[in-house]
């Protein structure tokens, strides 16, 4: 790797053009890291749904010709000027959002959310100087999140960057530079289940069923599973969930359902969809006295909770979380020691692996639900 220090890379990317278009796999040259930056090979990415959804561009600006890809992992191959928690050779994770280390949130212990490196899905180019690493036959690409890892090589800051042991397999734990983290940590930092309580899950998407193994991690006795799609709950057994509702196949609101269920209501909900009535759902399905609803999922930008204040009143507590309130570069490293010691399970996320060639199949698969997440191999 030592060779391609300071130069410009010339390599594949995964390239798209236009919103809902199949990516065009190319030639990019990628620039060397500036200072603060890190250049990673990428050796394994994954295909999360935010990819898919700023593709679609449906709902926000569209940005194009655009490097999706957010969740990889890879090997640092180079660094810029003033990064020294990184040293070419050291297997990382890209993340989308990151950790300067200096502002207010990143020296609280009771904040994620850097004020320098929080995610920007309208930003298509590098804070160090507003230009894009990225250039197609002399055209500049738009970075994604900082991270695009749909390319063999990429550049990205280097708070957003994680360095982790590297006797773990990237192929399994690049799953972790996202949806996997959001919902683990919703349950294990956030809504905190203790040993023989219940909890119920909103959504069991992949976020969804990273919250429910982070119930079963922490010894939870009743993992309700809520969705609108019965056929997931076979699949949901595999992460904990022993009960299923399904709203549609009952006439009274699914949380008076859960209330009756459960005595009362669970002790803990996390909510995992963004739908604006399942907030709502999951927030009065808590028991009164001591019930904490945890907010993950990303609503529409104009809708607005209503709940009557009694439901506070009555001692129940709802709070909110981004990327399971994990620091990337504090925390990572730690969930992927957890996933080495056998704590976590991982593998069972995995459902298909696809070479990078044939990265269109991974959206295929997502956009037809078959797929939990799908591994994309960089070397064919």
């Amino acid at each position: 790797m030592s060779s391609t220090v300071g130069e410009v890379i010339k390599c594949k990317a995964a390239i798209a053009w236009e919103a809902g278009k199949p990516l065009v796999i190319e030639e990019v040259e990628v620039a060397p890291p500036q200072a603060g930056e890190v250049r990673l090979k990428i050796l394994f990415t994954s295909l999360c749904h935010t990819d898919v959804y700023f593709w679609e561009a449906k709902g926000q600006t569209p940005l194009f010709p655009r490097i999706f890809g957010h969740e990889a992992g890879g090997i640092v191959e180079s660094v810029g000027e003033g990064v020294t928690h990184l040293k070419p050779g050291d297997h990382a994770l890209p993340v989308f959002t990151g950790e300067c280390g200096e502002c207010p949130h990143c020296k609280s212990e009771e904040s994620n959310m850097c004020d320098l490196l929080r995610i920007n899905t309208d930003r298509g180019v590098m804070l160090n100087d507003g230009k894009s690493r990225f250039t197609v036959k002399g055209q500049p690409v738009h970075h994604f999140v900082g991270t695009s890892t749909f390319s063999e090589y990429t550049v990205v800051h280097a708070g957003c960057v994680a360095k982790i042991n590297p006797e773990a397999p990237l192929d399994k734990v690049c799953v972790l530079s996202c949806g996997i983290c959001t919902g683990l940590g919703a349950t294990i930092n956030v809504a905190k289940p203790k040993p023989g309580s219940s909890v119920a899950i909103f959504g069991l998407g992949a976020v969804g069923l990273a919250a429910a193994e982070g119930a079963r991690i922490s010894g939870a006795k009743r993992i309700i599973g809520v969705d609108l799609v019965s056929s997931r709950f076979e699949e949901a057994k595999k992460f904990g969930v022993n009960e299923f509702v399904n709203p549609k196949e009952h006439s009274k609101p699914v949380q008076e359902v859960i209330a009756e269920m459960t005595n009362g209501g669970v002790d803990r909900a996390i909510e995992c969809t963004g739908s604006i009535q399942a907030m709502i759902s999951a927030f009065e399905c808590v028991h009164d006295g001591w019930g904490v609803a945890v907010l993950v999922g990303v609503p529409s930008k104009d809708v607005e909770f209503k709940t009557h204040p009694v439901n506070f009143l009555n001692e129940r507590t709802l709070k909110g979380t981004f990327y399971g309130n994990y620091k990337p570069r504090t925390h990572l490293p730690g969930v992927v020691e957890k996933y080495m010691r056998g704590e976590l399970e991982i593998e069972k996320f995995i459902t298909h692996t696809v070479p990078f060639s044939e990265i269109n199949k991974a959206f295929d698969l997502m956009l037809k639900g078959e797929s939990i997440r799908c591994i994309i191999r960089m070397e064919e």
